[in-house]
This record gives structure tokens, C-alpha cells and sequence, in this order.
């Protein structure tokens, strides 16, 4: 648990760190349909595609880690690991779905 001092010299605002997780879930939604596109459009399928949107959710934590949070996550998040890596993965994953499924269908027909 953080004590008073640590939250006086590394100050921790509600507000903001709710406006970074909404943000990272905006970036992991269009994301995940972008890699849905790629996915149908590669003409993946079953394990292939899973671990496509793995593979490429993986990546866009990265970079957001390493380009917007400069690579200091534990001050933009109250929790690094579940917020920035895996948070929302498996609310995209929906999305993904979706628009594999979608456009396999348009590039296989």
C-alpha cells in the first residue's frame, strides 16, 4: 500500500489516471478491429488468428509503454501490469472476432 509520503512526493490523480485507462481502451478497440481487417483480409484461421491478435495486441502495449508512458507506467496507472498489458485485451478480442470473421467472409466469397 502507498503511505502518506509516497502519495505527497508522487501525487496520484483520480481523474487522470481513469483518462489514461479510457484511452488505452479507445487505442485497444480500434486496434483490435484493425487486426481483425489483417487477419481476414490475410486469410487466417482458428490458432493462427488468435495468436495474430495476441502477437499484435502485445505490440501496441509496447509501444505504448515505451512512446506515450516513456516507459514509467506505474506513473500513469494505478496498476502497470493489469491496466497497460492486459487490461482490455479480451474486451477487443470481441472486436477482433468480429471483423475477422467479416472479412474473411468478404476476401473467401
Amino acid at each position: 500500500m502507498i503511505d502518506e509520503k509516497e502519495l505527497a512526493i508522487h501525487p496520484i490523480v483520480p481523474d487522470s489516471v481513469q483518462h489514461n485507462a479510457r484511452i488505452v481502451s479507445n487505442i485497444r478497440a480500434l486496434t483490435a478491429s484493425l487486426f481483425g481487417v489483417a487477419a481476414g483480409t490475410l486469410g487466417l484461421e482458428s490458432l493462427p488468428g488468435f495468436i495474430f491478435y495476441f502477437f499484435g495486441t502485445a505490440i501496441v502495449s509496447f509501444f505504448i509503454y515505451s512512446l506515450k508512458a516513456d516507459s514509467k507506467a506505474e506513473s500513469y496507472f494505478f496498476s502497470p501490469m493489469g491496466d497497460l498489458w492486459a487490461g482490455d485485451m479480451f474486451g477487443g478480442l470481441m472486436s477482433f472476432v468480429l471483423t475477422w470473421t467479416l472479412f474473411y467472409g468478404l476476401c473467401k466469397a
